[in-house]
């Protein structure tokens, strides 16, 4: 049974519309609501309780739009609070299994770099998602904490002297591991992906975690036949727990379309 209610999306801040972004893309007809909770990032240098406290808000926020499956567009949530969303009356994806997934049929040599928020490294999800799949995978992880906030501040431009230093600093453990796949572990991360690349060069492969949650999420909708029948243009309405301003001058570069002030509405996330 066709199903015309919209996909819910959660993120600590703007790093999700790249999730967004390969959503549209691939089911430009499904309606999405977002929710970024920029008045509280980063998430990944929270404690583990304070990371679920906040997924945990986030999601109720989205239910209270009805919303038929919810996406932790949030690298940080998928590793430490994805267990939060056990008790939901929704189908619920994280971005983990799926980027591990990718990964590991796009290695060559079994050498697979993760980059991600400290609190994302620490708990070693990928790399045991990547085990599970390939036991004899070579796992190499280091966190990279300045890059959600080069992020935000809109500072990703691959020839920005500060972007190039900050990544050749963080990435040198990947190379030095010999790895030829690397997961950008964080949905802020594939922003940075011109500044990555440029420094690991075309062996290497980039796994974009956003790709690879919309692939599944389509496959999903389309077995279960919870498909939008509508067939026009897919309705998105954004909401953040901060001032609207910086996420509508990123969002035409993360998502790839203009937001205007009618699109964007503030919340009080903290008051749910």
């Amino acid at each position: 049974m066709a199903d015309s209610r919209a996909i819910g999306v959660f993120d600590s801040g703007l790093g999700g519309l790249t999730v967004t972004k390969e959503l549209v893309r691939h089911m430009p007809c499904e309606d999405i609501v977002y929710f970024g909770d920029t008045g509280r990032v980063p998430y990944g240098t929270r404690s583990r309780e304070t990371i679920k406290k906040y997924a945990a808000q986030d999601e109720k926020f989205l239910l209270k739009h009805n919303v038929k499956l919810i996406i932790a567009a949030c690298g940080t949530v998928s590793s430490v609070a994805a267990d939060s969303a056990v008790s939901l009356p929704v189908p619920f994806f994280e971005m983990v299994s799926h980027a591990a997934k990718a990964a590991v049929e796009a290695t060559k040599n079994g050498k697979i770099g993760v980059i991600g928020t400290a609190a994302t490294v620490a708990s070693g999800s990928h790399k045991r998602e990547i085990l599970k799949l390939k036991p004899d995978a070579e796992v190499t992880a280091c966190s990279c904490s300045m890059f959600v906030p080069l992020v935000e501040e809109g500072w990703y431009k691959e020839d920005d002297i500060v972007v190039k230093e900050t990544v050749r600093r963080y990435l040198q453990p990947i190379i030095k591991s010999g790895a030829d796949t690397l997961i950008l572990g964080c949905t802020h991360y594939p922003v940075l992906e011109k500044a990555i690349a440029g420094l690991l060069g075309g062996g290497v492969t980039l796994i974009n975690p956003g790709v690879a949650v919309a692939l599944a999420v389509k496959d999903y909708l389309k077995a279960n036949g919870k498909e939008k029948l509508d067939k026009t243009a897919g309705k998105h309405s954004f909401f953040v727990s901060d001032k609207p301003d910086s996420f509508k001058n990123l969002a035409s570069v993360l998502l790839g379309e203009e937001i205007d002030d009618r699109k964007v509405e503030q919340v009080d996330i903290g008051a749910l």
